[in-house]
């Protein structure tokens, strides 16, 4: 028997894992009790990286489609097809004619997060598009023009906060999310224990509002006019207090004059929360000794999640809750920290380019996920005529998803990345897999820069693998892209892109020594950041280095162009007459669909793991009894779920956790369907539920798709007789 020291990377918490080996099979998955962040906790999630170890679904060699059918063949047999068909495609139509998606896992696999960014950089295509514009884009969005990167993003200070105001968020589920933190029911706890307040703002009881003081059920899509009314008595009851923030922000009248429409009175009847109730809420805010206000994917997938996610920051910033303990504060990652460098760093801006079809934006480099169908379908100069997906999963995870998968049958050519022939991939001319987690080595770039406390921890691979790793591909197809052929010196490639780091970071590259690939790319940026941490360092300390709690970073943090906070930027604030408008609008019997997210479910690519899918049926739509009476609803009974886009049937599940008024199905389910390889996913397959997401419902701001709040019929059906939705 033998044991490794692993950092989950199933999803944002970032937790320490003691995996157990009888050769190469793992016999155990428990919480490593020595990390320095995770402690010892653990969720179903990570309990179950065996079972992802060991899938027999999961592809173990390149395929490529021949006949309609995916057969098995060489590495070299997929480079060639790729460098045979993708290149003609990009000689006669131009790099634009290819396009790129990265899902989510991409982000926590460091291969690709590292040797990705290399490979787009060298397709160069403008149609680059990820799972952030069905998920995060309007944070990045707001924290841009609030304080000039659009990676400078406050996380709350959930170790030391007195008053913890959440609004569409289940950190209990998601253990964080914008905010890296395990066990934050744990961390919850602590904050009622040590006389503190926890609220949340959600349209379902979700299992964060259970434990929390509070719990006031939203209206979904109106956070933003509950958080203008918040500011609005803030500003009505001379409440604001920048205190050490006073020298630092501009803007703060504008934002005082924006906010005279939005009287608790006056959005009381849109949102369902009562204005004695806002006025309450609003006062303990700014009488708390700190407080942080934090708000996810609730607040950034709805009509307004540029606005709602703005909002979030000025209640931080007009309470001097922002960059002080116990408020949102800003880490400092030990590695490939984005903001660490403001002085060298223009200002944020977006709509550097647009889409050809529909003129969306580019946010954060990439373009609204809600219009490739779009730039597939329409004929004409610059249209999408190839697709290469990483890690990802559109034809479940995106609006209007059906509309999506008759695209991807039409393209002249796609590749994927992943480990699945899922619901997406079966689509592709080649799929190339990759190791399992447990045959890679780890460090999580991303999350560290998200933290609650800072930390690093560098996981080596517990296992070799026959498959060549991430980044080794992502060269090759890189050599292919600049026409350098399909069988490339990875040696030298890697190198060079070694050498390009170091460059940057005014260092040599040979103080790596003999290391290659992530490792050394790990080496340089520890070397290059500011803890005097090598990778070495890392490898000694297998539970991780604690780097300390968060600390101030103002005003060094700081690449606006005036050097301060920008409150109340136009690219913003120009978008709130479209809000105000929204106060004539009082629901009147109107039904509307929101996701939601489970504790043993990462998005759709979780789901062919048999200890992830166990017990009661998990795809539901979920309705409220008063709603459910009044549509002739039946508990387990089928019911069809229809908008604009489409329609669906799945079963009911009737629950007073949910508000009136609205119904919920989780996200990333509708497995199966010829092609597809996921017999378990199969088997509790459910129903997609983006297949009534409607595609033109967008935040105007950044382009990020509608996944909350989506106007909907739900009609009882005759039972269905072919096999139900599981």
């Amino acid at each position: 028997m033998t044991t490794a020291h692993v950092t989950c990377p199933l999803c944002e918490a970032t937790c320490g894992l003691t995996v157990t080996f009888d050769g190469s099979q793992v016999t155990e998955v428990r919480g490593d009790a020595e990390d320095v962040f995770s402690r010892g906790f653990i969720c179903p999630k990570g309990a179950s990286l065996g079972a992802l170890h060991h899938d027999p679904d999961r592809l173990r060699t390149p395929l490529v489609k021949r006949d309609g059918k995916h057969v098995p063949v060489s590495w070299d047999e997929a480079f060639a097809e790729i460098n045979t068909r993708l290149l003609p495609i990009m000689e006669a139509h131009g790099r634009d004619a290819v396009a790129v998606y990265a899902g989510n896992p991409s982000v926590h696999n460091l291969s690709t997060s590292l040797y990705g960014r290399v490979f787009f950089k060298a397709l160069g295509t403008k149609n680059f598009y990820t799972a952030g514009s069905v998920d995060q884009l309007p944070k990045h969005y707001s924290s841009g023009y609030l304080f000039g990167d659009g990676m400078t993003i406050p996380v709350p200070d959930v170790d030391r906060t007195q008053h913890l105001l959440v609004l569409g968020a289940n950190p209990l589920v998601s253990n964080g999310s914008l905010m890296t933190a395990p066990d934050m029911r744990g961390r919850l706890r602590a904050i009622r224990e040590r006389g503190g307040k926890v609220v949340v703002v959600d349209p379902r009881r979700t299992r964060t509002a259970q434990v929390a003081d509070e719990h006031h059920t939203i209206r979904p899509g109106t956070d933003a006019l509950l958080l203008f009314a918040l500011v609005n008595v803030l500003f009505a009851e001379n409440l604001t207090d920048l205190g050490h923030l006073a020298g630092h922000v501009t803007g703060v009248a504008d934002v005082g004059e924006l906010s005279r429409d939005f009287t608790p009175e006056a959005v009381a009847p849109v949102t369902g929360i009562p204005a004695g109730e806002i006025r309450r809420m609003a006062r303990e805010l700014a009488a708390a000794e700190s407080a942080a206000v934090y708000g996810r994917i609730g607040t950034t997938t709805q009509a307004f999640g540029t606005l709602a996610s703005w909002l979030v920051d000025v209640l931080n910033v007009l309470t001097g809750n922002l960059d002080r303990p116990g408020g949102v504060m800003f880490p400092l990652a030990a590695a490939g920290q984005a903001n660490s460098a403001p002085g060298k760093r223009r200002p944020f801006r977006h709509g550097r380019w647009r889409t050809r079809v529909r003129g969306l934006p580019e946010v954060l480099g990439e373009v609204p996920v809600a219009t490739l169908a779009d730039e597939i379908l329409t004929p004409g100069d610059g249209q999408v005529r190839a697709l290469i997906t990483v890690s990802g999963n559109p034809c479940l995870s995106t609006p209007n998803a059906g509309r999506l998968a008759e695209a991807l049958a039409r393209l002249d050519f796609m590749v994927s990345l992943d480990i699945y022939r899922n619901e997406t991939t079966r689509h592709a001319d080649v799929i190339l897999p990759g190791p399992t987690p447990l045959e890679r080595e780890h460090y999580d770039v991303a999350l560290y820069q998200l933290a609650v406390r800072n930390v690093a921890n560098w996981t080596p691979a517990a296992l070799t693998s026959d498959l060549p790793p991430e980044w080794a591909t992502m060269l090759r197809l890189t050599s292919i892209v600049t026409g350098q052929g399909p069988d490339p010196d990875i040696e030298a490639l890697d190198a060079f892109v070694a050498g390009q780091i170091a460059q940057r970071a005014g260092l040599d590259p040979a103080v790596a020594g003999d290391r290659r690939g992530p490792g050394r790319l790990i080496d340089l940026m520890l070397r290059a950041g500011p803890y005097d941490l090598t990778l070495a360092d890392l490898e000694a300390a297998p539970h991780g280095v604690d780097l300390g709690p968060l600390r101030p970073r103002l005003p060094e943090i700081l690449s606006t162009a005036s050097g301060k906070v920008e409150l109340a930027p136009e690219a913003i604030t120009a978008d709130v007459p479209r809000l105000a408008a929204e106060l004539a609008h009082v629901p009147d019997g109107e039904l509307v669909l929101i996701g939601r997210r489970q504790l043993s479910s990462n998005n759709s690519w979780m789901h062919n793991l048999e200890p992830l899918v166990r017990g009661k049926n998990r795809c539901t739509v979920q309705v409220h009894p008063a709603d459910a009476e009044r549509l002739g609803l039946a508990d387990g009974a089928p019911a069809l779920v229809s908008s604009k886009a489409g329609k669906i049937e799945v079963p009911v599940e009737i629950t007073e956790e949910i508000r009136p008024g609205v119904v919920s199905i989780p996200h990333g389910w509708g497995h199966g369907g010829p092609g597809t390889q996921t017999a378990v996913a199969a088997a509790h397959a459910g129903v997609n539920s983006n297949l009534v997401a409607d595609e033109t419902l967008l935040d105007a701001l950044s382009g990020t798709a509608v996944l909350n709040g989506i106007p909907v019929e739900v009609t009882p059906t005759r039972p269905p007789t072919g096999p139900r939705a599981a």
